[in-house]
């Protein structure tokens, strides 16, 4: 299967660079996975393709403000460093700039030695690991003096960092944000469970490889990032429960979508607690075990996350989808406009 199968013309001027002022007026295309029918929406209307019964399973992730800029202790150079993956204790596993500068034993100092890190190896794709020292809580203290790491598509500079957020962010771990998730409002959510939809929340820490480019020919040579999830007993009780009883169980998002079917494929379809890395790549000819739609924006051509969408909905009504939003002038990727696939 050809990479180029999942390509299609996205203009620039597309690219969404600032968030909408109100989160729910994002525009929603609506698609139909059997009939590939398209119909044309915002997004606080989504309550009209939901019923009573049916759960939307929400990713509670929350983003780090991961990026940091710092100095060597010794000679004062300039270096940024990126937080990726968590290790043992305070070790992690960073991207540095300019990564020359920084080899095992280097002593970088943020915020005038608040935050200080020693370098103590390498890690893939040219990263650095560090051991970071500090005095009272970790996440207080990058709270303090970290900077949101936007993706790289995105060259404007946000305002209001919480915008990179949703708003049932809980869990610290995130090198970028669950987009999907990003239209909904309390006051939206509280309409849904008003209607008996059930809200459900699992926990995946998206990591930048979600932004990594493939880079082969052949879908099947990719090579596929792994990400760490979670799943409450609760969580898990309460989705077949909704499966036993007739009700659509609808994924907000690739990662909550990962998830779900990460768990299903290991449990014979059930859901269960549990925990771990996830490298799961759904691509056309996949099964789906766990859910029955999906709400997500729209994606780069040619990424693990189109062909995720297109193995729900099928490649050529989601190419068709596509094309259909570049005329009509949709919002593209993570500040984006956003699809339902039911």
């Amino acid at each position: 299967m050809k990479v180029d199968l999942f390509d299609f013309h996205l203009p620039e001027e597309l690219i969404a660079q600032v968030p909408l002022k109100n989160r729910t007026d994002s525009r929603l295309m609506v698609l139909n996975k059997q009939t590939g029918e398209i119909k044309h929406e915002v997004f606080k209307d989504i309550t009209e393709y939901l019923r009573e019964g049916d759960c939307l399973v929400l990713n509670d992730t929350k983003v780090l403000p991961a990026r940091l800029f710092g100095v060597k202790k010794d000679t004062g150079a300039k270096i940024e460093v990126l937080l990726l993956k968590q290790r043992e204790g305070d070790q992690w596993e960073t991207l540095v700039k300019p990564a020359k500068r920084v080899k095992e034993g280097t002593e970088i100092e943020f915020g005038d030695g608040l935050l200080t890190a020693i370098c103590t190896g390498t890690s893939d794709h040219g990263g650095r690991v560090l051991d970071f020292k500090y005095e009272g809580i970790f996440y207080e203290v990058l709270d303090q003096l970290g900077e949101m790491p936007l993706p790289p598509y995105i060259k404007e500079q946000l305002d209001d960092r919480d915008r990179y957020q949703t708003v049932y962010a809980r869990e610290p771990g995130s090198a970028a944000a669950p987009t999907a998730g990003l239209h909904f409002t309390e006051t939206l959510l509280g309409k849904i469970k008003e209607m008996g939809v059930h809200i459900a929340f699992i926990t995946l820490h998206v990591g930048l490889g979600t932004f990594r480019p493939v880079s082969v020919d052949d879908v099947l040579e990719h090579d596929m990032h792994s990400e760490f999830y979670m799943v409450t007993e609760g969580t898990a009780q309460l989705l077949n429960d909704v499966r036993n009883k007739g009700g659509r169980i609808i994924t907000v998002g690739t990662t909550s979508t990962r998830t779900l079917e990460t768990i299903a494929s290991q449990n014979d379809g059930q859901f269960m607690e549990g925990s771990g890395w996830t490298s799961i790549f759904i691509y056309p000819g996949y099964e789906f075990k766990a859910i029955d739609g999906m709400i997500t924006n729209f994606h780069l051509p040619k990424s693990t996350l189109i062909m995720l969408v297109s193995a729900l909905a099928g490649r050529e009504n989601i190419l068709h989808a596509y094309n259909t939003a570049v005329e009509e002038e949709y919002r593209f990727f993570s500040f984006g406009d956003a699809m339902m696939i039911i």
